[in-house]
């Protein structure tokens, strides 16, 4: 019997990017699954057969991880509506015709779908939502996110996660400002203030400042390494092995 049939077996999409080759050592060192194919559009040394697009996989695997860029959606999207088989999506940056279609899969399909994969992120947004029900309206909210220089959206998915799970929390009264530059007025008390910063090789940084009249508190997060979201991935693959059509999240996963 082989080694490996006790394993969730992984197609991962993107396999050849820095959190593929970081998703791959993670499977490799936990022994909590095993990656059988990938694709990507640039080629590398792997033990694995290795796709120019997800569509054109011949493996059999129980799992689509997708750690890649938005430009690849409609690939893997096809490859799971013809398999049948979940799909744990990690890429941020979608525009929202693209979350659509994803929202569109998962009636037909188990999808898993988060803007962060750390579980230190997760824990931050309960308590964030915790201490707007406490602070709001008393308290303004700004969140700062911080990565490295070739990141290419922003604001991150993750900051644009944390603001999503406030606004839901305030009742969805607020409104985003990403920029304040020409907004030559004072600040309205239903904003949530959002920035960016890009430079070096920052993994991820992300903070919740609750600013008040006579206090200021701050929430924050800091990913010393990219191991955590791949960490996170391959936990979100192995959960979902089984689970019936339906849009997954990390709220799922922690229970």
């Amino acid at each position: 019997m082989s080694p490996y049939i006790s394993k969730t077996r992984i197609f991962l999409n993107g396999c050849c990017g820095h959190m593929g080759r970081v998703i791959h050592d993670i499977c490799v060192s936990t022994g909590e699954a095993l990656v059988v194919a990938g694709a990507d559009k640039n080629v590398c040394d792997v033990d694995f057969p290795v796709y120019p697009s997800a569509t054109d996989s011949k493996e059999e695997f129980d799992v689509i991880v997708d750690f890649s860029n938005p430009s690849a959606l409609h690939s893997v999207i096809s490859l799971a509506e013809r398999t049948g088989k979940p799909l744990v999506i990690c890429t941020t940056g979608f525009s929202d015709e693209q979350i659509s279609f994803i929202q569109s899969l998962s009636q037909t399909c188990p999808v898993f779908y988060s803007g962060n994969m750390s579980l230190g992120i997760n824990v931050l947004i309960h308590l964030v939502r915790k201490a707007a029900q406490v602070l709001y309206p008393d308290f303004d909210i700004e969140i700062v996110e911080q990565h490295h220089r070739r990141k290419v959206d922003a604001p991150s998915g993750t900051a644009l996660m944390i603001a999503d799970e406030i606004n839901d929390t305030l009742s969805n009264k607020m409104e985003y400002v990403y920029d304040r530059h020409d907004d030559r007025k004072a600040r309205e008390s239903t904003t949530i203030g959002i920035h960016s910063v890009r430079g070096g090789n920052i993994v991820g940084e992300h903070s919740v400042l609750f600013a008040g009249p006579e206090e200021n508190i701050t929430i924050s997060h800091s990913a010393s390494t990219r191991n955590v979201f791949a960490r996170g991935a391959v936990k979100a693959a192995v959960f979902m092995i089984g689970k019936t059509p339906g849009l997954y999240t990390m709220k799922d996963l922690l229970g």
